[in-house]
């Protein structure tokens, strides 16, 4: 066994204090996310970890790209028939966490996600370069592959059909958006006393604020 008790990291950049932020947490997000492009640390700033409840009963937690975030929610694109598709469509309840290093900072949001509307879908899919278009088409997200020699004689022949043609996004492929319930913050501190501020919406649609215990 490798012992990691030695591991240590004291957490010293910076505070969260209720009487310095927005009592809106998406604005406060906004900031946050302005910060930490403006640092010049992070290399995806917009990785986030998508966490689901799977067909099989299990949660199950991988990194995708956050793509846009208005008052209205967090949007990420994928195969809607991959494993987080149908785990999507089976139990929309979700959670998505940004951890910030060099900053010392995450953000974990519980929210429903449903899909976009499709010409949202259309658009996306239009913006990204041939080569993410032929992607999208030629994985089967998820399912089993006999090797990679498949995929690749896939989008070799792909190229081809759609050399000097656009390409239609598939009708199994899109966005879905995250309508954010519960949003909290963490902001490391010394000796481990770090700051958490949770914000849930309530049933008149506003936004409670409260500080967690570390």
């Amino acid at each position: 066994m490798k012992d990691l008790n030695a591991y240590r990291k004291s957490y010293e950049k910076s505070e969260l204090l209720e009487d310095s932020i927005s009592s809106n947490p998406m604005e406060l997000f906004h900031h946050w996310f302005q910060e930490a492009e403006n640092s010049n640390t992070i290399e995806e700033i917009n990785a986030m970890t998508v966490a689901t409840i799977g067909l099989d009963g299990f949660p199950k937690s991988r990194v995708v790209l956050l793509k846009q975030y208005s008052e209205a929610g967090f949007v990420f694109y994928t195969n809607y028939n991959s494993e987080k598709g149908k785990a999507i469509k089976n139990n929309p309840n979700i959670c998505l966490s940004f951890f910030w290093h060099s900053l010392e900072r995450q953000i974990i949001i519980k929210g429903i996600a449903a899909k976009v509307k499709p010409e949202i879908s259309d658009a996306y899919f239009a913006s990204r370069p041939k080569g993410s278009q032929l992607g999208a088409v030629v994985s089967n997200q998820s399912e089993i592959i006999a090797s990679r020699a498949i995929l690749e004689q896939k989008l070799t022949n792909l190229e081809i059909e759609f050399k000097d043609k656009e390409l239609p996004r598939p009708q199994n492929w899109g966005g879905f958006i995250v309508k954010p319930l519960e949003i909290e913050f963490w902001q490391g501190r010394p000796n481990r006393l770090h700051d958490r501020i949770r914000f849930e919406i309530n049933n008149d649609f506003n936004w409670k604020m409260e500080r967690l215990s570390p």
